[in-house]
């Protein structure tokens, strides 16, 4: 695997062979983060991207064999979008700097084949129910959720913030991630609470408020519902572990 880090020409030097390019762009000011994929060796039009992944298609075949991507492009969800700037922004120094940035390159990798599996990967263009600007709008309002999962947000909220209206946002929603942005926000949230129950030791009724929930009940209710064991069951699980 190769990442290639930066904007500019490209050389053939080094590069696996019968390769497939994963291409990132869009991460300047307000731009629509971007992933593009390739099944073949083309790097034309590809200049400005900030990364670019040359990878071996073998690679790919043996290490994800159920999950194949076709050429296109799609949105990318905010973890892989901060994945990149990770990698982008990589804060060591030296041999250290290329060895973290090949280990995130890497992990962007799986992440990727992941979120395409899951079907978390919104294609830039839809079916025509929606046109590309909004469902660019529909896809900015699943990163106001992902980001902002801590805050109370309304689809009225959304609406708003993403110049688009109402029913065409939950509509667009629905067909976009195969969810509603109430069941969104709840994985999200929930998602958020099993990382602080194994990782720390906060209380697990701050944990739930912390997480949205007004209170312990129905913070239990929702997480018992959604992992199949009560918040304190899955700590002590995860202390046992």
């Amino acid at each position: 695997m190769t990442a290639l880090i930066g904007r500019g020409t490209v050389g053939p030097a080094s590069l696996p062979a019968d390769p497939v390019v994963f291409a990132f762009s869009g991460f300047d000011s307000d731009d629509m983060p971007m992933l593009t994929f390739r099944p073949n060796l083309s790097l034309d039009r590809l200049q400005t991207a900030a990364l670019v992944f040359v990878v071996a298609r073998a690679a790919c075949a043996r290490l994800y064999p159920d999950c194949a991507f076709d050429a296109g492009t799609w949105h990318m969800t905010s973890a892989l979008r901060e994945q990149a700037a990770a990698i982008l922004s990589c804060e060591a120094s030296g041999e250290a700097r290329a060895t973290l940035r090949l280990a995130r390159s890497i992990e962007l990798l799986c992440k990727l084949h992941f979120a395409k599996a899951a079907g978390e990967l919104v294609p830039m263009r839809g079916d025509g129910m929606l046109d590309e600007f909004d469902l660019a709008r529909v896809v900015a309002a699943r990163r106001i959720v992902d980001d902002g999962w801590q805050s109370k947000l309304t689809i009225a909220d959304l609406s708003r913030q993403c110049g688009i209206n109402r029913d065409k946002l939950v509509r667009g929603f629905r067909q976009a991630y195969g969810a509603t942005i109430g069941e969104a926000l709840s994985e999200r949230r929930l998602g958020e609470a099993r990382t602080m129950l194994l990782t720390s030791d906060l209380q697990v009724a701050s944990i739930g408020y912390r997480c949205g929930y007004l209170n312990n009940a129905s913070f239990t209710r929702a997480f018992t519902r959604r992992f199949g064991l009560a918040p304190s069951a899955l700590r002590r699980t995860g202390l046992a572990a």
